[in-house]
C-alpha cells in the first residue's frame, strides 16, 4: 500500500479548512478524527502503534530521522503526506509559532467494554473535569504510574481537543480512554473485580497507608464542586490528603498524581512482600 503526496500553498485550499475544522469539537465529532503536533508527540504515537491517516509538514524544516521515519510510515500505510507553508500549517494548528510536524489521527474506541480492567493496577477516573490542560495532565500521569488509562465520566472536556491531546504530551497515546455515565461506569465495574477510590472528608482515612487493592480505579471530581456525595458514597475507600495552609484542596489533576503514586507504591510494596 502506498500513500500520496502533495504540497498545499492557498489558504482557501479545502483540505486547509477542513483541517483547522478539526480544532472545534463538532467538527471533530462528525468525522471521528483529532489533531496532534510536534515530532516527539507523533513518534510516540508511532511507536504505539498509531500512525496518522494525514501528515503534514512545514515545507521550510531542517532534516530529522524522526520526521523521515514518520513519513516513510505514514505513506507505507497509504495515509497522505502533505507539505505546506509554516503560515498555513500555524492556521491549521491555531498556534503562532507551530511546531514542523501535525497529524490527523482516527479517534480511539472510547467504551468501557474496550478496556481490560486486569492489564493494569492502577486507573485513573476523572467526573466531569473540563479544563482540558487538566485531562491532558491526568493523561500523563497515567502514563507516568503505569496507569492503563483514564475513564472520563458524565460531562468531561473532550481528550481529542488540540489543548488536551498538548497537554498529554504523548500520553494520549499510551493509555486508553473510556467515556461512559455513572450509571454505566458503576455497572461495568461491579461486574468484575475493582476497587474504587476517592479523595474525600467525608468518613475519610490518611490517604497514606490506606489498604489500596488491585485493579485500583482513582477518582477525582470536578475543578470546582468536587465529587458528588452519591459518587463518593459507592466508594470502596475515601481517603484525605492533609491540607497544611490555608487551601482547602488540590487541583484536580494534582490530586490524582499525589494518590495515584501512593497508591502505586503501596500496590508494589504489596507485590513484593507477597
Amino acid at each position: 500500500m502506498t500513500g500520496s503526496r502533495r504540497v498545499i500553498t492557498g489558504f482557501s485550499n479545502p483540505t486547509v479548512k477542513a483541517l483547522r475544522a478539526l480544532r472545534e469539537k463538532k467538527h471533530r465529532k462528525r468525522e471521528k478524527k483529532f489533531l496532534a503536533e510536534g515530532l516527539r508527540l507523533l513518534t510516540d504515537a508511532r511507536e504505539c502503534g498509531h500512525v496518522p491517516e494525514v501528515l503534514v509538514l512545514a515545507d521550510r524544516r531542517d532534516p530529522h530521522p524522526l520526521l523521515t521515519a514518520l513519513e516513510e510510515t505514514v505513506e507505507a500505510s497509504g495515509g497522505e503526506v502533505i507539505e505546506t507553508t509554516p503560515d498555513i500549517l500555524s492556521k491549521i494548528t491555531g498556534k503562532d509559532n507551530p511546531q514542523a510536524v501535525a497529524g490527523v489521527f482516527a479517534e480511539f474506541d472510547t467504551s468501557l467494554a474496550a478496556l481490560d480492567r486486569k492489564s493494569a493496577d492502577i486507573w485513573l477516573v476523572a467526573q466531569a473535569l473540563r479544563d482540558p490542560g487538566n485531562l491532558g495532565t491526568m493523561l500523563r500521569t497515567g502514563d507516568a504510574i503505569g496507569a492503563g488509562g483514564l475513564i472520563l465520566l458524565d460531562d468531561c472536556a473532550d481528550p481529542f481537543s488540540v489543548e488536551a491531546v498538548r497537554a498529554s504530551m504523548g500520553a494520549v497515546f499510551t493509555q486508553k480512554i473510556a467515556q461512559a455515565d455513572w450509571s454505566e461506569f458503576e455497572s461495568w465495574l461491579r461486574a468484575d473485580a475493582g476497587q474504587l477510590v476517592a479523595a474525600s472528608l467525608r468518613e475519610a482515612q490518611p490517604y497514606r497507608g490506606a489498604p489500596y487493592a488491585s485493579p485500583c480505579f482513582v477518582m477525582v471530581g470536578n475543578e470546582s464542586r468536587g465529587l458528588p456525595e452519591e459518587y463518593e458514597m459507592a466508594c470502596d475507600l475515601r481517603v484525605t490528603m492533609p491540607m497544611k495552609g490555608r487551601a482547602d484542596s488540590l487541583n484536580a489533576a494534582v490530586a490524582a498524581a499525589v494518590l495515584g503514586y501512593e497508591v502505586l507504591d503501596a500496590l508494589s510494596e504489596g507485590s513484593q512482600r507477597g
